[in-house]
């Protein structure tokens, strides 16, 4: 029995130990957001945050994020007011079959947060710099573990870049739908 923190609600569940995180959320909880493309953690489709940190959940145990706040792509709006993140993928097109977007969404929330924050990638220009100057290169840099088989990626690094400027600091712990 574990009781796990989701979108801002707490979960009491049965879970066999050996449970994936994404399994957990698209078979027990039903938030089917959350894809399984891989099952191996390469393509980033199953991304959600936990702790306000990306994270491949199909490499993750469910027992292991007992105490954690995690959030997935259902998690981001609040009611009928979209995250900026979600607000730029649908202004830019950012998105062809779909099946990606969830992941790449919560990705770019945790990647926005981590450049706000400071944290310098591989391809940071100048990491003496206090804070991080998003481009093209850093954002796909940054954004390189979530793979999009239609190739969208001319539209998703530009609503990136968008949804940065608007807010560039995300709010990943920002008061869930309840």
């Amino acid at each position: 029995m574990i009781t796990l923190r989701v979108n801002g609600r707490d979960h009491a569940l049965e879970v066999d130990n050996r449970m994936s995180l994404a399994d957990t959320l698209r078979e027990r909880l039903d938030l089917t957001g959350t894809k399984k493309g891989c099952d191996h953690g390469q393509c980033g489709a199953c991304t959600v945050l936990v702790d306000g940190r990306r994270v491949n959940s199909c490499l993750l145990l469910a027992v292991s994020t007992e105490g954690s706040d995690i959030t997935t792509v259902e998690g981001l709006a609040d009611g009928d007011r979209l995250h900026p993140v979600q607000r730029a993928f649908l202004e830019h097109d950012a998105y062809q079959c779909g099946y990606c977007t969830p992941g790449q969404i919560c990705s770019a929330v945790g990647m926005l947060r981590e450049a706000a924050d400071g944290w310098p990638s591989h391809a940071t220009q100048d990491i003496t710099l206090p804070g991080v100057v998003l481009d093209d290169a850093e954002v796909r840099e940054r954004m390189s573990g979530n793979l999009c088989r239609c190739a969208a990626y001319p539209n998703i690094v530009p609503a990136i870049l968008d949804a940065g400027r608007a807010s560039p600091a995300p709010d990943t712990e920002k008061e869930h739908v309840r």
